[in-house]
């Protein structure tokens, strides 16, 4: 998917833990890499869903106006 959003000249948002792994090593310097550097699977995806939240809620307001 990566290389495919790239080639179509689009910028990715990866959401990783533990290093990043292998899908690190495609993004571009243009891309969001949030890497949330935790050993426990639950803890990396709690920081995701809070992190998913935030972009969501950015998303609002750039698109709705800030309340």
């Amino acid at each position: 998917a990566i290389k495919v959003a790239h080639e179509r000249e689009m910028h990715v948002v990866a959401l990783t833990g533990k290093g990043g792994g292998p899908m690190a090593a495609l993004l571009g310097p243009d891309d969001v890499h949030v890497c949330v550097p935790a050993e426990r699977t639950a803890r990396i995806q709690e920081v995701h869903l809070l992190a998913l939240h935030c972009l969501c809620d950015g998303i609002d307001c750039l698109l709705l106006g800030v309340e």
